[in-house]
């Protein structure tokens, strides 16, 4: 069970952070009021939210997940994959020292983007994507097994995260779109499958037994309702046009 979460609230610098969704520029405003809604729903899970700020030097700084990774026994802080984002971790760093007394950091060459990363018990999924490098994988797992957990790597195609197509939602439910569906390390999960058309909506959030899910997909809802949870949809509409989905928007612990 997760008792709080971080998120960092969209700077109006934001019209200007990285995509490759071709939907247009996201309008700051109700990006504003989206992300308010997406803080009362973790809320209504049952966390303490800390609500950062937002960072105007660093267009796509609400997707805070990237910079860290939150475990029950260490922080692992990490170095984004895209080089606009590198100076976000220092920020966190600060913010992480308040809740961990053990934080680790990953160096140098190595990259890792925390969107690349799922918790499933103590066992940590690594996607090798154009943001997280075997270095990074590496460092992580090194870092994972000084606390008593483990972590293994898996391979991807043509997507920006391993989140982007997969999550996990407990209870060995696994919510999975195109190729991971398949993928032959996920096949011990009861995998759910998410249709081609409404993939964006793999990337959905299990929070003390809810499930948060994009709104506008209502296969996948009706997939994920069927097996047993009760879901929360959330309009992600500006935050799809920066390629940014439910999971990067908070850090949860």
């Amino acid at each position: 069970m997760f008792k709080r979460a971080i998120v960092r609230k969209p700077g109006k610098s934001m019209v200007g952070g990285i995509t490759t969704a071709g939907l247009g520029k996201p309008d700051h405003a109700l990006a504003l009021i989206q992300h308010e809604a997406y803080v009362e729903a973790l809320r209504e899970c049952g966390l303490e939210v800390i609500v950062l700020p937002a960072d105007e030097r660093y267009p796509d700084s609400t997707f805070i997940e990237d910079t860290a990774l939150l475990t029950p026994k260490c922080a692992i802080v990490t170095n984004p994959g895209a080089l606009s984002r590198r100076g976000e971790t220092a920020g966190i760093l600060k913010v992480l020292g308040d809740f961990y007394s053990d934080i680790e950091k990953v160096r140098e060459p190595g990259k890792v983007d925390g969107g690349d990363i799922m918790m499933v018990g103590s066992h940590y999924y690594i996607g090798l994507s154009a943001r997280t490098n075997k270095d990074g994988a590496r460092q992580v797992i090194g870092y994972l097994e000084k606390h008593g957990m483990t972590g293994s790597t898996v391979k991807m195609g043509k997507i920006l995260h391993l989140k982007t197509g997969v999550s996990y939602l407990e209870r060995n439910n696994l919510v999975a779109s195109g190729l991971f569906f398949e993928s032959a390390e996920f096949h011990k999960f009861n995998r759910l499958k998410i249709d081609y058309d409404e993939s964006y909506a793999a990337n959905c959030i299990w929070v003390n037994d809810k499930v948060l899910v994009p709104k506008g997909y209502p296969k996948a809802k009706k997939t994920i309702e069927g097996a047993g949870y009760s879901t929360i949809e959330l309009d992600m509409s500006e935050f799809r046009k920066l390629d940014g989905g439910l999971s990067c928007l908070s850090l949860r612990f």
